[in-house]
């Protein structure tokens, strides 16, 4: 009797405490106001190795057959040169019909967390955000060496990262960085200004310490 007392007192406990946390969360404000950031990161994720994993497995819009992609947009990301960056900044709605970014973001779920998680914070409704991305995406060249690899490669971050500098004139060391996750390249994140151009990181993301990652090939 005693030890089932004890458990059940237990369990009312963690009920209080989990509703409260639940509560404060939900009357937790934004974490920045719309528009007010200094400059953007662009995070542009190597599928293949996305599609490689448990994740992958279950994401039939991005892996399923057919869905050959390489580079694909993770995100745009409003960003702060000190301090925490932005996020969650409104309620604001977000794209009427999530689906005419699928050609670059495959997966309808991560247009729609993007968009409140970040999209909120850039000053520009659903629409105008959204087509700002794009645009952010289709400045970058891709190296030819990437567009649709047939075969594995292994390959440093420092030869991922010089490859798009030889790619994109006006790039500079600094402007962008090489992540990766369990020896496979995960993402290129680059820096850029309001409109759009390549800058240098005001802090660097930190850069992928692999000596070598692996890039799963476009299938």
């Amino acid at each position: 009797m005693g030890e089932s007392a004890v458990s059940w007192a237990d369990m009312r406990s963690a009920l209080l405490f989990l509703a409260a946390a639940s509560l404060m969360g939900q009357q937790r404000g934004p974490s920045g106001d719309p528009g007010k950031f200094d400059y953007y990161l662009l995070a542009l994720s190597w599928s293949p190795a996305f599609c490689e994993g448990p994740s992958g497995a279950r994401n039939v819009e991005q892996c399923g057959p057919g869905r050959k992609f390489a580079f694909v947009l993770h995100g745009l990301w409003p960003q702060n040169e000190r301090g925490r960056w932005p996020e969650d900044c409104s309620n604001a709605p977000g794209l009427r019909d999530p689906r005419q970014m699928l050609d670059i973001m495959p997966a309808v779920g991560l247009i729609r967390h993007e968009w409140q998680k970040h999209g909120t914070c850039s000053g520009l409704d659903a629409d105008g955000y959204f087509a700002l991305a794009r645009k952010a995406f289709q400045s970058v060249k891709i190296p030819a060496k990437f567009q649709a690899p047939k075969e594995y490669l292994n390959i440093t971050p420092q030869e991922v990262q010089q490859e798009f500098l030889k790619a994109n004139a006006g790039w500079s060391q600094k402007s962008l960085s090489v992540q990766c996750s369990a020896q496979f390249l995960s993402e290129v994140r680059i820096c850029l200004d309001k409109g759009l151009k390549a800058m240098a990181c005001p802090d660097a993301p930190r850069g992928c310490r692999a000596e070598k990652v692996r890039m799963p090939p476009v299938r």
